[in-house]
C-alpha cells in the first residue's frame, strides 16, 4: 500500500479541523498516519503562516527545504527514519526547535544555519562519537539538549557523560531532560568512575595511577580529550 502524500495528510488535517485552512494555521500536526507519510514534499510550502509542525511517527527518509515556510519555529520529526539532517538552510532563521528524536541519524551536520535554535532533541539516533559535539558549538543559542539512547551513551550512566558533554558544551542550561548544575562537574564524576572501576578491576588509587585504571583510561580518556 502506498504511502500517505503531504497533500492528502493535509487534506485530512482539514478535514478534522472542521474546514480550519491550513495556510492560515499557526500549528499543523501530520503525525501517525495510516499509511504513514514516507516523503516530505512541496505540498508543505503551502502552509505558510505555520509556526508548529508535527510529521513525527511516519516513515519519511528525507528531510527537504521549505523555503516558504517563513514563520517556522517548531519542527517535529520524531520516530521516522531519517539518516542526515538536510534542508534547513530556509528556515534557519527562525527555527528554535528540533525535534528529531528516534531516527537513524549518524551525524549533526546540516544544523549550522540555525542561528536561533535552543532546543534540540536527538536522543535514540545513531551519533558514535563526541566529536560531532563540536558541531553544535555553531548554534550560539543551543540551551536545551537531548542525546541520551545514542551510541556515545553506551557503558555509560547519564550523570558520567554528562561532564563529557559539558566540556564541549558548556552553555548548556539542560541536558537528558537535567538542569545542569555544578555537580555534573567533571572531578565528580571521575571519582564515581574510579570507584567502579576499583570494584571491579581492584587497585586504583586515589590518584587514578595504578594498573586498574588502564580500562578506564582506554575508554573515558579519547571522550575527555
Amino acid at each position: 500500500m502506498p504511502g500517505t502524500s503531504c497533500a492528502k495528510a493535509i487534506a485530512l488535517w482539514q478535514e478534522k479541523n472542521e474546514g480550519a485552512n491550513p495556510e492560515e494555521a499557526d500549528t499543523i500536526k501530520l503525525m501517525c498516519l495510516n499509511p504513514p507519510i514516507e516523503k516530505m514534499d512541496s505540498s508543505l510550502n503551502t502552509l505558510v503562516n505555520v509556526r508548529h509542525l508535527a510529521l513525527s511517527t511516519n516513515c519519511i527518509d528525507k528531510m527537504i527545504s521549505l523555503p516558504n515556510l517563513k514563520n517556522l519555529e517548531v519542527l517535529s520529526l520524531g520516530r521516522n527514519q531519517i539518516k542526515k539532517i538536510t534542508g534547513l538552510e530556509e528556515i534557519g532563521a527562525t527555527l528554535k526547535e528540533l525535534w528529531i528524536s528516534y531516527n537513524s541519524i549518524a551525524t549533526l551536520d546540516g544544523l549550522h544555519p540555525c542561528v536561533k535554535l535552543h532546543t534540540l532533541f536527538m536522543s535514540n539516533n545513531k551519533i558514535k562519537s563526541m566529536d560531532e559535539l563540536t558541531k553544535l558549538t555553531q548554534l550560539p543559542e543551543l540551551a536545551n539538549l537531548l542525546l541520551q539512547g545514542n551510541p556515545i551513551y553506551e557503558g555509560f550512566t547519564k550523570r558520567e557523560v554528562a561532564p563529557m558533554v559539558l566540556k564541549r558544551l558548556p552553555n548548556l542550561k539542560s541536558l537528558d531532560g537535567e538542569m545542569v548544575t555544578g555537580d555534573m562537574g567533571v572531578d565528580e564524576v571521575l571519582e564515581r568512575v574510579k570507584s567502579k572501576l576499583n570494584e571491579k578491576f581492584g587497585g586504583v588509587s586515589k590518584s587514578g595511577s595504578a594498573v586498574g585504571l588502564l580500562p578506564w583510561t582506554r575508554t573515558v580518556a579519547p571522550f575527555l580529550g
